[in-house]
């Protein structure tokens, strides 16, 4: 039976994998990636030559299928995500369940660079408790904040750029002008950017120019 590497890769900085990260997917039979492309770059970078395999959100069970009968025939494979670790708001956790209802247990990680922990760590924002939503819910948005706001929790979920100050304008809402919050685009990247403060001097900020780039959303507990 093989085993199922679980790979975090960087989030932006190729700096940022681990020697063992490397040794994974340079020694597994296979790699599965969101987007071979994107994965590509990063073996090309530290001239790791092996196979890749396509498996995203939108991959048939009859993929899923194929790669268990893979790791039955002993084949070691990494799974990876375009950026971070895989089963985070990832579909890689569809696959992973999938496996484990199959009865196939040699699951192991390769811990590494998540932007949601990136951006926790910068916040300066009491994070002993915490709640991560993903990306927020285009419906019942009202209900799933106004239960965070009731835990008095530190938390945090991923935005787009053409979305964020509609979300913020939300929060404002809720919270009040007031409110602490921290948007932190482009984490690792060379354009890395913090906007740290009141919601009302984030918005502030954020609409003097055209936002781009990937975004992490933390708003401050009680």
């Amino acid at each position: 039976m093989g085993t199922l590497y679980v790979v975090g890769l960087p989030i932006g900085n190729l700096e940022d994998i681990t020697f063992r990260a490397l040794k994974v997917l340079k020694e597994v039979d296979l790699i599965l990636s969101e987007d071979t492309r994107v994965i590509s770059k990063l073996l090309k970078h530290y001239d790791i030559n092996n196979n890749i395999l396509s498996y995203h959100q939108h991959s048939s069970d009859e993929k899923k299928f194929k790669i268990l009968n893979y790791l039955q025939q002993g084949k070691n494979i990494a799974l990876v995500t375009d950026a971070g670790t895989p089963g985070i708001s990832d579909p890689g956790n569809e696959l992973i369940d999938f496996l484990y209802r199959a009865g196939f247990c040699k699951v192991e990680v390769v811990p590494g660079v998540s932007a949601l922990t990136a951006a926790l760590s910068v916040c300066g924002f009491r994070t002993n408790n915490f709640v991560f939503l993903g990306f927020l819910p285009k419906k019942k948005k009202h209900k799933t904040i106004t239960r965070v706001k009731d835990l008095g929790f530190t938390f945090a979920f991923f935005e787009s750029p053409k979305r964020v100050l509609n979300s913020l304008v939300f929060l404002k809402e809720i919270f009040g002008g007031e409110k602490r919050v921290l948007v932190a685009r482009e984490l690792t990247k060379i354009y890395e950017t913090l906007y740290r403060g009141s919601i009302d001097s984030v918005i502030d900020e954020l609409s003097c120019g055209k936002i781009r780039g990937e975004l992490v959303v933390v708003v401050e507990g009680e």
